[in-house]
């Protein structure tokens, strides 16, 4: 999933008021009164969306993960083994492209009514449960080129006939019969087919994703694309969206009529609130014990944290398989030119960055698959692999183009960099900003905008340089080498295509050989980091977050993962 933190509440003014309500519906003590639990985990600004079909950042999986649940789901501290979600059992057939899914009985759909949480129903008054068809609903839907998912794509070719679906420009019957042979189909109330194009091996991995969980069709006709805001909304996880204050906060209750299963245990809370603050507004509730638990920590704030006896317990610093990068738009000059990207990359201290200004234990990241997931590089078995910080090669690089187009440093065209309206961000992009003055003599213009806004941005006409992050979906390289940067790739927002990059990664798709894999992954990512430069890659998450010491909590590997229905508060 894209990665992000998001922007300022509308004035300090607001932040303020916020704070005080938090203060005045929160006291210090409430955790003994009552399991009510605050977080400052999202950011500023909203949560893009609470639709599966449309859900492709972080946030916005984390809150829909806990309202609609997958067919599988991995485990938290560990992605490589998936565990049964909605489905209690799954058979695959030998010929590998066959899975059979059965479907837990009894898990209705609930909605919450204004005052609690009840069960959907049918226009007769019968409370409706998750069936499979509702899982096909779900799947179809998110493939349906009128949904305009951006996450589609990593069906496509995965499933059966989802390319020909998914990029049809059919309608009425034609599409229908698209639809039809699309290989997702209920063969009975609690039993689910699906038909792949070919054995892949991460196939359960894409299928965890909230993405083709399942979707109320009655709710949708109903209320269209309002469907997903609370009292609209069927859902039927361990959480239900009570509120949702867009731009300030959203609220989920436990879901009553959970019924708990290994994976995904009925919740200890009774009520989490999700407010939308920035880095330090965030930090400050938290030290003046309005919040609970917050992500991430504020940069300058790193310090003293860890020098404090007390704030130094309540800090947590662990793997996460993510990477933080930056993406060139290779349509709009000079990041036409390989030349200008290589020398723009190898300017960037990725080591200063993670010892000077995010200061959360980061590694300096050479390439852009996680080293720890199934397939990808590691520096130990690939310790020349990539490009790191080389001011002498980086000006050369840039030289040879200025000589090439006849021209001086001080006659590129403007130069402009965009990050989402997050304090860390910022503060990463302006070291950034001036290692470029620095190394190259370059001027870069730093622009930030809204979360929602610069998702706009990035999907419509991406910047020259953009700030961006991927988190695993699934813990396999193909999640990110070639369903990130993959020619046909709706997330690749760089405009970069190459042939041989996506044979490589289309092979290593297909094969089951690890020692195979692991080389076809080697060779395109020295196309994407070295050869053609599509992007600087910073460096290699780790999670940087606090919690109250009376928080009984999990940790996931993946950022947004965290399960809150395993979460408890202590008396304190």
């Amino acid at each position: 999933m894209l990665q992000h933190r998001r922007r300022y509440l509308q004035l300090a003014i607001v932040v303020a008021l916020i704070a005080a309500a938090a203060v005045s519906a929160f006291s210090p003590t409430r955790a003994a009164e009552a399991k009510k639990l605050v977080l400052s985990v999202t950011g500023k600004g909203d949560i893009p969306t609470l639709d599966p079909a449309l859900v492709e950042d972080t946030a916005s999986a984390w809150v829909t993960n806990h309202t609609h649940y997958a067919l599988v789901r991995g485990l938290e501290t560990d992605l490589t083994k998936i565990l049964p979600g909605m489905a209690e059992k799954w058979e695959i057939a030998p010929d590998g492209v066959t899975y059979t899914f059965h479907i837990r009985q009894n898990v209705p759909w609930v909605k919450w009514d204004g005052k609690q949480v009840v069960q959907a129903t049918d226009d007769s008054g019968k409370a409706l449960n998750v069936t499979a068809r509702d899982f096909e609903y779900g799947l179809k839907r998110t493939l349906d080129p009128a949904t305009a998912s951006n996450y589609a794509y990593v069906f496509t070719d995965l499933i059966k006939g989802g390319t020909a679906y998914n990029g049809s420009k059919a309608t009425g019957a034609e599409l229908d019969k698209l639809r039809d042979a699309f290989g997702v189909k209920a063969t009975g109330d609690y039993t689910l087919e699906i038909t792949l194009e070919k054995p892949a091996a991460y196939a359960l991995g894409i299928l965890s994703l909230v993405n083709a969980a399942a979707t109320p069709k009655a709710a949708i006709d109903k209320s269209g694309a309002q469907w997903s805001e609370p009292g609209n909304a069927w859902s039927y996880g361990p959480f239900v969206v009570s509120e949702w204050k867009h731009d300030e906060s959203l609220t989920l209750v436990k879901n009553p009529f959970w019924p708990g299963f290994e994976n995904s245990p009925q919740p200890k809370i009774d009520t989490v609130q999700f407010l939308f603050l920035d880095d330090t507004p965030g930090f400050s509730n938290y030290e003046a014990g309005t919040v609970d638990a917050i992500t991430p920590v504020p940069l300058p704030e790193m310090d003293r944290i860890k020098a404090d006896a007390t704030l130094s317990k309540d800090l947590d610093i662990g793997p996460s398989f993510s990477t933080y990068y930056y993406g060139f738009n290779v349509t709009k000059p000079p990041f036409d030119d390989a030349r200008v990207r290589r020398a723009f990359s190898m300017a960037v201290d990725r080591q200063a960055i993670v010892d000077n200004v995010t200061k959360g234990g980061q590694e300096p990241a050479r390439w852009f698959s996680r080293p720890g997931i199934a397939a990808a590089p590691t520096m130990k078995d690939s310790p020349t692999l990539g490009l790191g910080f080389d001011p002498e090669g980086a000006k050369k690089e840039l030289q040879s183009y200025l000589d090439e187009k006849k021209i001086t440093v001080d006659q590129l065209p403007p130069l402009t960099l965009v990050t989402n309206q997050v304090e860390g961000h910022v503060k990463i992009a302006e070291a950034v900003q001036q290692m470029l003055q620095q190394n190259l003599g370059v001027k870069v213009e730093l622009t930030t905008q809204e979360w929602k806004v610069f998702l706009q941005t990035v999907d419509t006409d991406p910047p020259q340089i953009f700030r961006a992050g991927w988190n695993a979906d699934y813990a396999d390289a193909n999640n990110f080498l070639r369903d990130v940067f993959r020619s046909t790739s709706t997330q690749n927002h760089t405009q970069w295509k190459n042939a041989d990059f996506d044979k490589l990664v289309d092979q290593a798709a297909e094969s089951t050989d690890p020692a195979k894999r692991l080389e076809l992954y080697r060779q395109a990512e020295d196309i994407l980091i070295v050869k053609d430069a599509a992007i600087i890659s910073v460096y290699w998450y780790t999670r940087v977050q606090m919690s109250k010491p009376y928080i009984d909590r999990t940790f996931a590997i993946g950022n947004g993962d965290d399960r809150l229905e395993k979460w408890d508060i202590k008396a304190h």
